[in-house]
């Protein structure tokens, strides 16, 4: 009797586990269903950057005069990163780093080689190219993110 009672668990735990799971999946957002909200946060701000082909949003500040970071590269930076209700998630006023680069979000992939060492850049990233549906830490799934950016030192 009890190794039908547990057959019988077993069985339905394989029928039931899979639509859990599929529940449990969730979907990146489309950068085209976030590009009004992207731009305008970037209007109200006073942003007249421009729209990258990938839906991030940058403004460069002040282009540096150092070396270009690529994804190999070990970047130190300066940063401040908010919601699009303005409340900042996380903010480095002393420099911060080495990191990689390559290892960091998308979002940050793409916007920072378009500076400088000394550089300062403005960036709208669509969720999908920050932390996706899942969020990470502070940061919920699907948040569209801004940073400030500061490139203190590439490595």
């Amino acid at each position: 009797m009890k190794k039908i009672a547990y057959l019988l668990l077993v069985v339905s735990s394989v029928i039931w586990w899979p639509s859990c799971v599929k529940d449990a999946v969730c979907k990146d957002k489309t950068v085209q269903s976030e590009e009004s909200t992207i731009l305008s946060y970037a209007s109200s701000h006073g942003m007249t950057g421009t729209l990258h082909s990938s839906g991030l949003y940058y403004q460069v500040i002040n282009q540096g005069s150092g070396a270009t970071p690529n994804l190999n590269s070990g970047i130190t930076v300066k940063y401040t990163g908010k919601f699009m209700n303005d409340q900042i998630f996380e903010q480095q006023t002393n420099a911060v780093g080495p990191w990689g680069l390559g290892g960091l979000i998308t979002g940050w992939q793409v916007a920072l080689p378009m500076i400088q060492k000394g550089g300062k850049i403005q960036i709208i990233i669509p969720s999908s190219m920050g932390y996706g549906c899942t969020g990470y830490g502070t940061v919920p799934g699907n948040a569209i993110l801004f940073f400030e950016i500061e490139l203190v030192d590439v490595q």
